[in-house]
């Protein structure tokens, strides 16, 4: 039994939730001594990477209130002394409905860490954004050794999986299970809507079964026991929509605190593989960041710098109006469905209210929002007072051919009732967050007015859907026309159109009256924050922004013709001065979200392709870099869209405002463009440097740029006025050579590249070996960058250790690319010649590829603090 304990119960603020701990120092795991103090802070260091792949998960739970030594529960339902602010979904079972927890947040997990709940087990699926469960977004094998097997055994399995799933397009990620095996994920991303859990699994059944037929001695995928000495079992049955498994970097219940621990490929080759501690995963994941974040993926709508939104970002409108057309048969109402890819609608955005007479009268008011109607239902209808808000209830979306329906809805059907058109006409969108909608209505019918939506329901609860609908004091035609008029009419966080400041100042050297597009500026650079800095940066003279992971741009609006009549042309120009405008033309959609006043603008920002998790990913905007032949750009951009964040402004009407206050030109910015997709201008993050980091942790982001609040623009220069503060460690590199895979073992591919070698210029711009990078490579990639490379006869630079020279292939020093790694073996300040090829100056350790830095240039590389 665990001994008792005497340490008093203290109250702590997790997440703005106020939590009591007690028995801190409780002992959970007797042969190690660990206390559930020390669970909980592990808990709290990988809540970030665990709540990732837990999230909006129904969790089953293993507790141990009298630590491992003791009793274990296995606990689904919650029960009553569970607090209200714990985020939880129903799942009807086949005699009971239990609610789970979700594991969404720090102060939920610290909440299950108090409760003795050491393991976490969650589905291969989880619930959207409204409660609906979606499809699987992952496929799971549990690779179980029988007696007489180990680790290795199950590596080797797991190395003959790999093989089969990759050539699915799948690229599985593996973990050791903490308790005897190994799990190998793989995301399902881009999958139909018709994929479910059923499908999944007999996909994994039928893996299995291919395995075991191909290796008898070593494979089993029957559950007898009796089959199973000596060999591993390939569990493919937890991929059932109601099976379990553990959550990555849950603790287990062994007798000591191991863990679910994601690995790389190379550990599972090591003889002596074993399963790893809570210490031993916490100095991993500060040293080398979420191995298992390419698993992520979901179901996400709006590119916004909150948590929240970034939630349900990147869903098209036929994932979205999933809800509204599984309540609903075709064959019994007369309700649109709306096509499965709606055209994009020209002009301003409509908005719909319907009077509708279904059990209780109701107004439903709808928004016409990235390709479907975004619905509330209005009990009280719309208010007319800005004094008397009015409840609001997010329903389903709805299609956008639903703003012309009016109709019966047969009884028994679902909204069974009358629906009339009580107002209807256009909408000027003011802002669009997870919390918050401020728009101003345009009707023939009852006039114009402005209205916000502030939501009021927890976020992930059952109530997340209560909203407010408020009639702001501010109206179109007041002489103050909504200037800093926010949702509570205090003002909000000066992103209002009319909080611009009104003087310009004229470009040097250029008249008034000038029509000639200025000369594209250039970006100004952000220089890396050395760590006894950033505890000087106070929110009062700092701003925080996300640093998005993309191709840094400056995009030029300009008339097209000297009258100003033609239509607008659009310029977007890399850092290194590249035009990008052929290869990336969705974004000349920018050009009408201007007014023609403002004309030429120049804008800086960065382009971004998403993921299936709504976050910028460099390896998808590879897949975009460097084409400029129309055909390759339309075939690549049905593949990987790409979008425009935009963060600064450099000239507005031919007048340079680089000369004012970073604080003047973030509000003109807001001014100036009306952002939609795939144009987006986020806010910057609240709070402090901390809290905006992790903010960015939480939404796995590259990291934060600090901005002084008083600063100019300095085009073309890096300056200490912006600090960037990455949460990974990444380096520009040149690459000067690769080894051939498998050279110098009889089996070596001439075609197909096992490492990449490295360097980066000294400040002498003379080229210095950093290492080689073998690992982050896709098997297309391994190909690819082959092609990509110019071959030369001799090395492009001294230095290279004889054992890493022998089988290379030395390539023109002209590509630029970017690697993640660990540390340098040295301090890369010293980089410079050595005495001789095998005398190591600093290296780069760990390397894992990120992709190709087209925007750059060699010259242009240099050490990254």
């Amino acid at each position: 039994m665990a001994r008792a304990s005497s340490s008093k119960p203290q109250t702590v603020t997790v997440d703005d939730r106020r939590l009591q701990l007690t028995n801190l120092d409780k002992v959970y795991y007797p042969a190690t001594g660990t206390t559930k103090g020390e669970v909980l802070q592990y808990l709290a260091q990988v809540a970030p990477a665990l709540l990732r792949h837990a999230a909006y998960r129904p969790a089953t739970r293993k507790r141990w209130p009298d630590g491992v030594a003791g009793q274990m529960f296995f606990q689904k339902n919650l029960d009553a002394s569970t607090p209200s602010w714990v985020p939880r979904r129903s799942i009807k079972h086949r005699t009971s409905t239990n609610d789970y927890v979700l594991v969404n947040d720090l102060a939920t997990l610290t909440w299950l860490g108090q409760t003795a709940t050491l393991e976490i087990h969650v589905p291969q699926w989880r619930f959207g954004r409204t409660g609906t469960p979606m499809p699987p977004d992952r496929l799971v094998l549990d690779l179980d050794p029988g007696p007489g097997a180990g680790l290795a055994e199950c590596a080797e399995v797991a190395r003959l999986a790999r093989d089969i799933l990759r050539g699915m397009d799948l690229d599985p990620l593996p973990v050791t299970s903490g308790s005897k095996g190994i799990h190998l994920y793989a995301a399902l991303v881009g999958h139909d809507d018709s994929l479910t859990a059923d499908a999944v699994s007999a996909v994994a059944h039928e893996l299995a079964r291919h395995l075991e037929s191909e290796h008898p001695d070593l494979v089993v995928s029957d559950m007898k026991k009796s089959l199973r000495a000596g060999k591993v079992l390939v569990d493919w049955s937890q991929n059932n929509g109601a099976k379990t498994t553990i959550a990555p970097y849950s603790l287990r219940g062994r007798d000591e605190p191991t863990v679910a621990a994601p690995r790389t490929w190379d550990e599972l080759d090591d003889p002596d593989l074993r399963h790893l501690t809570f210490t031993e995963v916490v100095e991993r994941l500060e040293r080398d960041g979420d191995l298992l974040e390419p698993l992520a993926a979901g179901h996400l709508a709006q590119l916004e710098p909150t948590p929240e939104r970034m939630a349900t970002f990147e869903r098209t409108p036929a994932e979205k109006l999933e809800t509204y057309r599984a309540k609903r048969d075709p064959e019994k109402t007369p309700e649109p469905f709306g096509p499965e890819s709606p055209d994009p609608r020209d002009g301003a955005p409509t908005f719909v209210v319907q009077e509708h007479h279904a059990r209780r009268l109701h107004w439903d008011f709808r928004l016409e929002h990235e390709g479907v109607l975004v619905s509330w239902a209005l009990p009280k209808g719309e208010p007319t007072d800005p004094k008397q808000n009015h409840l609001a209830v997010q329903t389903e979306d709805h299609p956008l051919e639903y703003g012309a329906f009016e109709g019966s809805i047969p009884a028994g059907e679902y909204g069974g009732g009358e629906v009339t058109i009580w107002d209807a006409g256009t909408y000027d969108l003011e802002k669009w967050r997870e919390d918050e909608v401020i728009a101003v209505l345009h009707s023939e019918r009852r006039g114009s007015r402005r209205l916000a939506l502030i939501r009021t329901g927890g976020r992930g609860g059952d109530d997340q859907n209560s909203w407010l609908i408020h009639r702001t004091k501010a109206q179109p035609g007041d002489e103050d026309d909504g200037a800093g008029d926010g949702a509570d009419d205090g003002g909000d966080d000066g992103g209002d159109a009319d909080d611009a400041p009104a003087g310009r100042s004229p470009a040097p050297g250029r008249a008034p009256d000038d029509d000639a597009p200025p000369e594209t500026p250039r970006p100004m650079l952000a220089t890396t924050a050395p760590p006894g800095e950033l505890a000087r940066l106070d929110p009062d003279d700092w701003a925080f922004e996300v640093k998005w992971d993309g191709f840094r741009a400056v995009v030029e609006v300009l008339h097209g013709g000297t009258d100003g009549d033609d239509e607008r042309a659009v310029r977007l120009t890399s850092r290194s001065g590249q035009d990008l405008t052929v290869t990336f033309p969705e974004l000349r959609a920018v050009a009408e979200m201007v007014a023609d006043d403002d004309l030429p603008l120049a804008l800086d920002g960065e382009i971004v392709a998403l993921d299936a998790d709504g976050r910028p990913s460099f390896r998808r905007l590879q897949q975009r870099a460097g084409l400029t032949r129309p055909r390759d750009v339309e075939k690549a951009r049905r593949a990987v869209g790409v979008d425009l964040v935009l963060f600064d402004v450099l000239v507005v009407g031919g007048r340079a405002v680089t000369d004012r206050p970073y604080t003047e030109r973030r509000a003109e910015l807001a001014r100036v463009v009306t952002p939609r997709r795939p144009v987006h201008v986020p806010d910057a993050l609240d709070g402090t440097l901390d809290e905006a980091l992790e903010t960015s942790r939480l939404m796995r982001l590259e990291g934060v740029v600090a901005k002084r609040r008083r600063s100019s623009y300095t085009p073309g220069r890096r300056s200490r006025d912006w600090l960037k503060i990455k949460h990974a460690r990444t380096q520009e590199v040149v690459v000067v050579g690769w080894r051939p895979l498998h050279a110098g073992t009889g089996r070596e591919d001439a075609r197909v590249a096992g490492s990449l070698l490295l360097a980066v210029p000294d400040d002498g711009g003379v080229l210095r070996y950093v290492g080689k990078v073998g690992t982050g490579f896709k098997e297309a990639e391994r190909r690819e960058v082959v092609r990509r490379l110019r071959p030369v006869d001799d090395a492009p630079l001294d230095g290279v250790p004889r054992t890493e020279a022998v089988h290379a292939r030395w390539a023109a020093p002209e590509r630029v690319a970017e690697v993640t790694y660990g540390d340098w073996t040295s301090d890369p300040a010293v980089l410079g010649a050595t005495d001789g090829a095998d005398d190591e100056g600093p290296r780069l350790r760990h390397s894992v590829w990120r992709g190709w830095r087209d925007d750059k240039r060699p010259d242009q590389v240099g050490v990254e603090s």
